[in-house]
């Protein structure tokens, strides 16, 4: 085990209805390709269509890991000593935090299928971001984790 072992991971892929909304929009396309060139072109643009969503899905899943050290999101790392105060948001205060209040500067790590998430200021003087905004399916335990100073 590596000195700067993991204390908190998630990784939040697509939701099952986006997955479905997404295939029946493929199969539609597929169903204008079949209906226009023939059912060759229609199966071949139906397997091309499901792998670029499998790659798509898997690009855009949030990785989020806290080690004792950092704090990786996606590919985005920062160590956990420049992190200020850390708030689990509601569905509400995220909806706020992305729209009216967001700050240009502010980097953003969302995802549209989540409504929840974690509010980090960021204590680096040579950085000129002020926070993190993270989509969480947990935020209190991400929040937690962030907290425990080991």
């Amino acid at each position: 085990m590596s000195k700067d072992s993991s204390i908190y991971k998630e990784r939040s892929p697509w939701p099952i209805w986006l997955w479905l909304f997404l295939l029946f929009l493929a199969a539609t396309l597929a169903l204008a390709i079949w209906a226009a060139l023939g059912t060759r072109w229609g199966w071949i643009s139906m397997l091309v269509q499901f792998l670029g969503l499998l790659f798509l899905s898997q690009r855009s899943a949030l990785t989020i890991e806290v080690t004792q050290k950092q704090l990786r999101v996606g590919d985005a790392t920062i160590d956990r000593k420049f992190l200020g105060a850390i708030v689990a948001l509601s569905a509400d205060e995220m909806r706020q935090w992305r729209g009216p209040l967001s700050d240009p500067a502010g980097y953003m790590a969302l995802r549209f299928w989540l409504s929840r998430g974690v509010k980090i200021q960021i204590n680096d003087p040579k950085d000129p971001t002020p926070y993190w905004l993270i989509s969480s399916k947990k935020a209190q335990p991400l929040a937690a984790a962030l907290q425990d100073q080991v």
